[in-house]
């Protein structure tokens, strides 16, 4: 096997997460996505002034808002921020060609698979599709090795 040397930050978590998410697809078939609940041994503190200084956002007009930090070929790292009342259908379902993985940095996000409160790391596989919500004021760091499609 030779060995891949990725050439940017984005690449090497991208190809640690596919290598994650190919191993759990193999024990639990191609339909299996996971999540794990990290808040009590990770502890966050966003810096909202950075952040709304820095990210370009753009604005759907829901009640939720995303922000481009990095792309690069198909691969993209965002930010989705929610208000805490936005509206059921505020993200529009969708699907992921190359999957999904997702970091709850406050607030909490739930969908038909289940709940991931602040701190929850979520992947969801290859050709997945889903339609998350949030409660409370979220703030989501999404990272799309392949883009995303509107279903």
């Amino acid at each position: 096997m030779k060995a891949v040397r990725p050439q940017s930050l984005l690449e090497l978590i991208t190809f640690e997460l596919m290598y994650v998410g190919f191993m759990f697809e193999g024990l639990f078939g191609s339909n299996m996505s996971f999540s794990h609940d990290m808040s009590d041994w990770l502890n966050m503190n966003i810096n909202r002034e950075w952040i709304d200084t820095n990210v370009k956002w753009k604005d759907f007009g829901t009640g939720v808002r995303l922000g481009k930090l990095a792309r690069q070929d198909k691969i993209s790292l965002v930010l989705y921020d929610c208000e805490c009342e936005v509206e059921v259908d505020a993200f529009m379902p969708h699907m992921h060609p190359g999957g999904e993985a997702y970091l709850v940095l406050e607030g909490e996000v739930y969908d038909d698979e289940g709940t991931y409160p602040k701190g929850s790391i979520v992947w969801m596989n290859p050709g997945s599709h889903h339609n998350p919500k949030t409660r409370e004021k979220t703030l989501i760091l999404v990272l799309w090795p392949n883009g995303v499609k509107t279903i």
